[in-house]
């Protein structure tokens, strides 16, 4: 998605809407230019089996317009957390903005987005792998992750964060958490 040199200001998402299968080649596109050369594939082809993995209950995907197109897309997929069905958890993975349209609150809105989403469907907690510093800022943190445990060891550890949307997240007993077929990759994490 490249800006012409002509326009100026900043750009606008016109929407953000659920995202469709008939939306994986720009999905698959956005995270392609989104992410480094050596997570570029691994991460597109991520995004773009999560537009259709049928889970339940069902991942939620969405995209941002802007008036050139699709310019973000996130997912948001369900966990299963220790075998405790009275426990719902969905995990944020992945967020992705094309790189010309970084910096205009694209991936914020998106991340805003899906998480009113996500607490209206009554999820008790949400998840995320990355940065602290990016994701600190929706209310994500390291001790509300502390007690429950990824399916793999993670590369980045100080990455694993998640967001209590209600006291069902509480507590202190150390849980497994067990991920959509999709994100059951060990080089993912």
């Amino acid at each position: 998605m490249a800006r012409s040199a002509d326009r100026s200001g900043p750009i606008k998402i016109v929407q953000i809407r659920t995202a469709t299968r008939s939306d994986r080649d720009d999905v698959r596109r956005v995270h392609w230019n989104a992410f480094p050369a050596d997570e570029r594939d691994i991460v597109s082809e991520l995004a773009v089996n999560l537009l259709t993995d049928e889970t339940a209950p069902p991942t939620i995907a969405l995209v941002a317009e802007t008036g050139e197109g699709i310019a973000g897309h996130i997912a948001f997929s369900p966990v299963k957390i220790g075998g405790n069905h009275d426990l719902p958890g969905y995990i944020l993975a992945p967020l992705g903005v094309d790189p010309d349209c970084q910096g205009h609150r694209i991936g914020s809105g998106l991340v805003e987005a899906g998480i009113r989403k996500i607490s209206e469907m009554g999820v008790a907690v949400l998840f995320v792998y990355g940065d602290p510093e990016y994701y600190g800022s929706f209310g994500f943190g390291t001790d509300a992750a502390a007690r429950f445990i990824p399916p793999y060891p993670l590369q980045y550890p100080f990455g694993w964060q998640a967001l209590a949307l209600d006291d069902r997240a509480q507590g202190s007993q150390p849980v497994e958490i067990e991920c959509v077929p999709s994100l059951s990759n060990p080089t993912l994490w």
